[in-house]
């Protein structure tokens, strides 16, 4: 059994019931449980007696072909009709010849310089249709990192193919992934001069601090967009999958994200790599239509991306942490994930952790709700100890846990 968490249904608003976009859409968790009631989250409309709302999570990966020239096309129209910029963007072509040395330290410009070469358009191909994606070269042997939901299309006898930044593109083949960190790893060959990402630490991040994505918006191949840390350990679900109970740990960023990014590289002002984008929320779209940024971009923390690639590359699969319990969101005057059953034998059930007890810390994060619990585990590294705390009728106790192991993948 693994650690999971309750899906509760959410109020439709009745003036926007029709307003749902046809990407992938995931539910976005309320986050602040002191703040008023989030607005409701839009699930997709392809599920059977889904709510239709006005607000939901996207998949940042472009659509099939027809749909991805479509959604260019309108993004052109839009910005020559009303000159509309959400935020500072370039593109490869915009660098010129000026070299790194010549542009100054922090800023973009030798940001984009540094990081451009490392990061990747993807096109898939399999028998559900096709779309792209971005990558980030990881190694220079050839090994990319991306999104799962990226690739998986292509998984079962489909296609990959990666372009880079000078023009020149090639095949290439699944190393691993893991559905439920929404990563995966894949590698081309005989491919010369590639330059792999330097790599930063995402605990390090300070929200409001400036970031930068890169990648291949809508097709739109090495796009720049600037931004800040909106928030840290933001519970995002990174499909729409029923029975997956994963729940991504995310940075949230107001760096423009749109669909054709997943995969793609959220940097510092130093080009260290210190996530990878793979979620956008939007407003409602209409049918037919593809959802925009609205400033409210999510990715995968580094420092868990770069356990589970490792894990990727040398096995092709990902074991990851947990801890043996059943959780829901608390009601009351403490906030936290109360714990409905504890599996026995588990490491929960070792640690005395009993049913009704309210888990309100993990490590260094606060946990107030059951979706940051499953998150914070599901993004810690296995075998590594924290400390969890927990209200008991009404005393506060802490207990020093090392997270087991499970094969997810």
């Amino acid at each position: 059994m693994t650690d999971s968490y309750p899906t509760t249904p959410l109020p439709e608003r009745p003036d926007e019931g029709e307003n749902v976009s046809h990407t992938e859409e995931v539910p976005l968790p309320p986050q602040n449980p002191w703040a008023p009631p989030a607005p409701p989250v839009a699930t997709s409309a392809a599920k059977a007696g889904s709510r239709r709302t006005g607000l939901g999570v996207v998949l940042a990966t472009s659509l099939l072909a027809g749909t991805l020239g479509a959604g260019i096309g309108a993004a052109a129209v839009i910005a020559t009709d009303d000159n509309l910029s959400t935020s500072p963007t370039t593109t490869a072509s915009d660098i010129g010849d000026v070299s790194t040395a010549a542009l100054p330290d922090g800023s973009v410009a030798r940001v984009a310089d540094q990081v451009l070469p490392s990061v990747v358009s993807i096109q898939f191909s399999g028998s559900q249709g096709g779309g792209s994606g971005s990558g980030i070269v990881i190694d220079e042997s050839g090994l990319i990192l991306t999104n799962n939901h990226v690739v998986e299309g292509a998984a079962d006898g489909g296609s990959l193919t990666v372009a880079f930044q000078d023009g020149t593109s090639t095949s290439a083949e699944i190393v691993g992934r893991d559905p439920s960190s929404d990563l995966a790893v894949i590698r081309v060959d005989g491919v010369d001069g590639l330059k792999a990402v330097a790599l930063g630490s995402s605990d390090s991040l300070r929200v409001g601090e400036t970031v930068v994505a890169i990648g291949s918006p809508l097709g739109l191949n090495g796009t720049v967009t600037t931004g800040i840390v909106s928030a840290k350990n933001r519970p995002v679900l990174p499909g729409d999958s029923a029975g997956d109970q994963s729940v991504l740990n995310a940075i949230q960023t107001d760096a423009a994200i749109n669909p054709g990014n997943s995969g793609g590289a959220l940097v510092n002002l130093k080009g260290e790599l210190v996530g990878v984008n793979s979620a956008i929320a939007t407003l409602g779209a209409s049918p037919g239509s593809q959802a925009g940024s609205i400033g409210l971009g999510f990715a995968i923390p580094i420092d868990e991306a770069k356990w589970i690639s490792d894990q990727l590359i040398k096995n092709g699969s990902v074991q990851h942490a947990r801890l043996g319990v059943s959780v829901e969101s608390a009601a009351g005057d403490v906030r936290g994930a109360v714990v409905k059953t504890v599996e026995p034998g588990s490491t929960a059930d070792d640690l005395g952790i009993q049913v009704d007890d309210v888990i309100t810390g993990f490590g260094a994060q606060g946990i107030d709700s059951a979706d940051a619990l499953v998150a914070a585990v599901r993004s810690a590294e296995p075998g590594t100890t924290v400390t969890v705390t927990l209200v008991r009728g009404g005393d506060t106790k802490s207990f020093d846990v090392t997270l087991a192991a499970e094969q997810t993948s």
